[in-house]
Parts: structure tokens; sequence; C-alpha cells
């Protein structure tokens, strides 16, 4: 009896061990919406003892190394919500191993990661479920370079390239997923602002915390910056013609295959939702030339996931490939 329940032990901390964070469950999600965060109990009959015993279900956020946000815990009949999830969350429940948690109304502070703990006597499970943004902040300067734009140029441009101008509340999300973009930008609301993650003297001066760095609200008409563009992402597929080719014949490239010249929104969404990661530069629709990294390496991104950007070459240059997307029929 003893060595079944070591080895029983032995399985279970097995399990535990190898859970890594590339095994987190990804939920997306836009503001406003019910989300439901699964996590259950598989039973394993073969290393149970003792028969069935109450399910002891507890759900927490965790902020950071030391920090963590208790969300909810139920024991039977008994369930205990805390805090701002206090009116918003509760269990699934559709059968006693049940142990999905589901969000109403999602707010900003609700993104983020989340761990699951469910246990009934010998039988143990923990996950990590992350919610993200459903979609993604990029941003964006024209051929003419950086602050070159009157808030209704930006939203122009945003729409131009499969996007809308972002929210506030968009582009703080993005600041905490790690956008770090030392211009600043248009924002929906008429301000203008941009996101630090590592402080540094060209970017607000190193004494300032990480953060949205504020220029407040702007003159739509005379200010002039660049603009935070926001898209939840595409029907269709991003894929690259590999050959030399001026702008023309990369147009011609694509069509040939039954699609467009990609746009800048179609990269960003398929770099940040779909890890799109390509180390060779293509044109893209609005002149520019870029490549998507999602796996840094040398040569290409050594230092972070990114979508790169060369620059706005001469059209007429065949050196790039091309950047195509295809709506999905």
């Amino acid at each position: 009896m003893i060595s079944l329940l070591c080895l029983a032990l032995f399985f279970l901390t097995f399990a535990n061990n190898a859970y890594t964070a590339d095994s987190r469950v990804k939920i997306f999600g836009t503001l406003g919406d019910n989300v439901t965060l699964p996590c259950r109990l598989d039973r394993d009959t073969s290393f149970s003892f003792g028969g069935m015993g109450t399910t002891r279900i507890k759900w927490t956020k965790l902020e950071g190394p030391s920090k963590n946000v208790d969300v909810l815990v139920s024991m039977g009949f008994h369930k205990i919500k805390y805090g701002q999830y206090e009116t918003r969350v509760h269990l699934q429940e559709t059968d006693e191993n049940d142990a999905t948690l589901i969000i109403n109304n999602l707010q900003v502070e609700d993104y983020g990661i989340y761990q699951c703990e469910v246990i009934n006597g010998m039988d143990e499970n923990i996950i990590e479920v992350e919610i993200r943004m459903n979609g993604v902040v990029f941003p964006y300067s024209p051929r003419l370079g950086r602050y070159n734009l009157n808030f209704h140029d930006a939203e122009a441009a945003c729409l131009n390239q499969e996007a809308v101008v972002a929210s506030f509340e968009q582009l703080y999300l993005s600041w905490k997923g790690g956008l770090d973009w030392c211009n600043a930008g248009w924002l929906s609301d008429g301000t203008v602002q941009y996101p630090i993650t590592k402080p540094r003297e060209p970017c607000g001066g190193k004494g300032q915390g990480a953060g949205l760095r504020s220029y407040g609200r702007q003159d739509k008409s005379k200010s002039r910056y660049d603009v935070f563009c926001f898209t939840n992402g595409y029907n269709g597929n991003v894929f690259f013609v590999d050959q030399k080719m001026t702008y023309p014949e990369a147009v011609q490239a694509c069509q040939n295959e039954g699609a467009e010249l990609a746009k800048v929104g179609h990269m960003f969404a398929a770099w940040k939702l779909k890890g799109f990661d390509r180390c060779d530069a293509g044109w893209m629709s609005d002149g520019s030339v870029r490549y998507p990294i999602s796996r840094p390496r040398m040569k290409c991104s050594p230092v972070e996931a990114a979508v790169r950007m060369v620059g706005f070459p001469d059209r007429k240059h065949k050196l790039y490939g091309a950047y195509c997307f295809k709506p999905q029929q």
C-alpha cells in the first residue's frame, strides 16, 4: 500500500513539474466580453485512494513573482469571491470535475495570467490561463516621416492599414504586454501618448518610471504626431513571396497568387496573434519594407520579438520580397 502511495505521489509531482509556460492556455477577449477560462480535474482512477471527497477549487490572478490576487475559492457548496471579481465571476460546473471560471464584462484590470488549482483527494491539477487582448496595437508613421499627422490624417492612416485609432485602454494593455515606443502618437480620445517599458534618457528620462507618457489633449487640426492604430485581426492569410522585386513587381506577384500586397495591420496581426516569423524584408502596401520576428535571433532581431521596419525605400529598387494577404474565401 505504501509503495503504491509513493508511486502515486511521484506521478503527481512529475505532472506538476512538467508544466511549462509554453503550455499555458491563451484566451483572447475584448473589453466588455464574457470570457471562459477552462480548467478541470481529470481523474486517474488507477491512482485514486479513499474514494471521492469534496473538490477544492482556487483561482488566483498572478500579478508578479510575490504578488497574487485571490479571485475565487470553492469547496462544495461554499464559495468565496474576492474584490473586483465578486459580482462578475462564477464557476461553470458542468460536472463535478469542472473548475472552469467565467468572467463577465471583461475589464482592463482583468487581463493577465490566472492560476487554477483543483484538488480532490489524491487527484490534483494546476494550470495557468492567460487572458490577452483580442487584437494588436501598432505605431504608425507615414512615408514623410515622424510627426506629420494631424488627428484626421491619423484616422485615415489607420483605416488605410485595416485598423482604427487605438483607445487609451488598448494602448495601456499593449504597454502591460511589453510595447515600448519612443515616438508620441494620437489616441482615439484626442490625447497624444507613448508607452515606455524601459525608461531611458531620450524617452522622458531614466528618472521616470515605466508607463504611458502623455502630452495631454492636442489640437486635432494643427498638432502633428504619429498614431497608434488598433486592429482586431483579419480573416485570411499573410504569406511571403521570396524573390527580389521592385514595388510594382511585388504588387503583381501578390495578384498572381490571388492576393494583395499586405497592409501593415495585416502584418502586425499575423505577428502578434499568430506568431508569424520571417527574417526576410518585404514590401508592404504603403510602400514600406518590414519583416516580422516572433523568435528573436542573431541577424534578425537578437533582443526582442518585433515587426522590424527597413523604411520607405525607392520603389524602383529590386531588393526585397513581398508580403501578401489573401482573404479567406
